[in-house]
């Protein structure tokens, strides 16, 4: 094994790392023969000196080589998944994987927690008591056979190194880094066993990508990586200039995925946003696993087994096979709720004109609803309920955001030192300022 030191040193420079190189840097971190302090210097050193194309690949293959890889040629049916780079309210997958089970493809989909400001899909999943997102290999098979979609987190065997490089940069300021974000991303997923792969690359002030050339730059890097490794691949740029839909937090997030499967609306809540994008995420999929003609007929297939019940059901079996209460389901009230809530209002009238999405992604992390180091627990009942979106009139007085907040304690949150954040996360325009599209482009 080269010396791990070395290899720091190398990149630390800005030379480029063989591949050589890497295969043992990844595989030290595999077998715990590089220790977290040298495993966090190459991430910075990464993260200011960036690594080429023939690197990243290296990399990708290195943390996918550092575990197990999942054969699912016995399932069945195209098998396509979707990953998301992470944003704010984001609750998609928790739709999405049971609509497009719904229209006849299998998913496969293994996800991740929080990352810095960003929600997880499994923190949200794990918010219904019960739910086990820790199958074996064999269970998961069985469950995406059975069910159409197995939702499920990064096991022991799958990607090690990521598993532990993924939380090392969640604590260490080192997660926007493109060639970072790739090789972990598309390690997993090679892993998993996917067919082809939809990617959804969060563009705006909620996104690790705040411009749209940023994203580009990822959607295309994502893109290149995956053909090199073999894998379809299709990204869309999408809004993150504010929360997905309505609700941040946990288990409130569960509950609004739970009302767009169910196909009901929150009285001056708006999920538009949320249900466009999973209907437009899931059409993609059904096009790149030849589940539909074309695009538009991918769309209305979407459309009709979301109204149809069929992806409500899915999302029942889904929730039933592994483990999770079907009555916290059926009845969202008894999922894991705050202790107080309160709100805070608007202090001027005019229009939403701006949110700086990371920092409502942050103060979510404050109220306990995401981490600060990696060993911290989620209080899943904690959050944020938005009765506003962009562009949106708002009356004096009236709320923008109802907390959902923890109980009284000493050592707990300063709500308002959070009041005053948030009031400096949000704008109050005179005029009504244009809405971001919620779709920029499609690259791949």
């Amino acid at each position: 094994m080269i010396n791990p030191a070395w290899i720091i040193q190398k990149k630390r420079d800005g030379k480029e790392l063989s591949e050589k190189e890497i295969r043992d840097f990844i595989s030290g971190v595999a077998s715990g023969q590089v220790p977290d302090y040298q495993a966090t210097a190459l991430l910075m050193a990464v993260f200011f000196r960036g690594m080429s194309l023939d690197e990243t690949v290296a990399l990708t293959r290195a943390m996918l080589e550092s575990g197990q890889r999942y054969d699912l040629s016995d399932v069945p049916g195209a098998k396509v998944d979707k990953h998301s780079t992470g944003g704010v309210g984001d609750k998609v997958s928790l739709i999405l994987a049971p609509l497009a089970a719904a229209c006849g493809i299998k998913v496969p989909m293994m996800s991740g927690r929080g990352l810095g400001h960003s929600g997880g899909t499994l923190d949200k999943l794990e918010s219904i008591q019960g739910f086990d997102v820790k199958l074996t290999y064999e269970q998961f098979k069985a469950v995406l056979k059975q069910v159409g979609c197995a939702m499920i987190g990064q096991s022991e065997t799958i990607a090690p190194a990521d598993k532990k490089l993924y939380s090392l940069r969640d604590v260490t300021g080192t997660v926007e880094c493109i060639p970072l974000i790739v090789a972990s991303i598309l390690s997993k997923k090679l892993a998993e066993g996917t067919d082809a792969l939809v990617l959804d690359v969060k563009v705006g002030s909620g996104a690790f990508m705040k411009t749209r050339e940023q994203a580009r730059k990822l959607a295309r890097a994502l893109s290149q990586v995956a053909r090199k490794m073999n894998l379809p691949c299709r990204a869309l740029l999408t809004d993150m200039s504010q929360p997905l839909g309505y609700a941040v937090g946990n288990s409130l997030e569960v509950a609004e995925s739970i009302a767009i499967l169910r196909d009901r609306k929150e009285k001056d809540l708006s999920s538009a946003d949320l249900r466009e994008l999973t209907v437009q995420l899931c059409a993609h999929m059904l096009d790149l696993g030849k589940a539909a003609r074309n695009l538009s007929d991918a769309r209305k297939l979407a459309q009709k087994r979301l109204a149809d019940g069929s992806a409500w059901n899915v999302f029942e079996q889904l929730v039933s096979t592994q483990g999770g209460s079907l009555e916290q389901v059926r009845d969202p009230s008894r999922l894991p709720r705050s202790a107080r809530t309160l709100t805070w209002d608007a202090k001027k009238k005019g229009y939403l004109g701006r949110m700086d999405t990371e920092a409502i992604g942050r103060i979510l992390v404050e109220l306990g609803g995401g981490r600060r180091k990696a060993s911290d627990s989620i209080d899943a009942g904690v959050g944020l309920i938005f009765h506003k979106k962009l562009g949106g009139r708002v009356v004096a007085g009236e709320p923008l955001v109802t907390v959902h907040a923890p109980a009284e304690a000493q050592g707990g949150p300063d709500l308002d030192a959070l009041r005053a954040r948030f009031e400096e996360a949000v704008e109050i325009t005179g005029a009504r300022k244009p809405v971001p599209k919620l779709i920029f482009e499609q690259i791949g």
